[in-house]
């Protein structure tokens, strides 16, 4: 009855921040439910170079015509065109830090790379700055159903449910994840 009445009060105030700040759950990375679109970025640069909109060219991930907006658009893009090893150097460009964003997106290019107990301690990173992180703990918890510990993705689905994130792209993936036992790619 409890859950029941938090949910009609909870939905309606997420709905009104998503609409009202959109840039906010777009930055963090959870309203994208898609997989990136290809840009020039994966289909005419150079290995080592991203596509700059402004510029209408390829250029180096360190060049300053670029925010760390766009520099995270190739890194998820890199990761998702199967890129990993690329997607971390442009990462190692990144001029805020290591932010949880950033440890967040190091640590899907690690596993995505292949070394699943690095990129499990970037997200361990990461949630340790920001507990509220639902894209790590989603991801995290992907890494957990690709290894079979049904458990453990089980406690992080809870978490981001705990945590406001019911609907969002983070739970409804990992939600997905657990029911089909196969992980998103992006």
């Amino acid at each position: 009855m409890l859950d029941q009445v938090r949910t009609r009060i909870l939905i309606p105030l997420i709905l009104s921040a998503a609409v009202a700040l959109p840039g906010a759950a777009l930055a963090a990375g959870s309203s994208t439910n898609s997989p990136p679109t290809p840009t020039e970025t994966t289909t005419k640069c150079k290995k080592g170079e991203i596509w700059d909109d402004k510029t209408k060219k390829c250029v180096a991930p360190q060049s300053g015509a670029l925010d760390n907006d766009q520099r995270f658009a190739a890194v998820r893009e890199l990761a998702y065109a199967g890129r990993p090893r690329e997607a971390l150097a442009v990462l190692d460009t990144m001029t805020e830090g290591n932010t949880d964003r950033v440890l967040t997106y190091r640590a899907f290019a690690w596993r995505k790379a292949g070394d699943v107990a690095k990129g499990m301690g970037f997200y361990q990173e990461a949630l340790a700055q920001n507990p509220d992180n639902l894209l790590a703990r989603s991801y995290m918890g992907q890494a957990y159903v690709e290894a079979g510990n049904i458990k453990l993705a089980q406690v992080q689905l809870e978490e981001i449910v705990a945590r406001g994130g019911t609907g969002g792209w983070p739970e409804t993936s990992l939600r997905k994840a657990i029911a089909t036992g196969e992980a998103e790619a992006y």
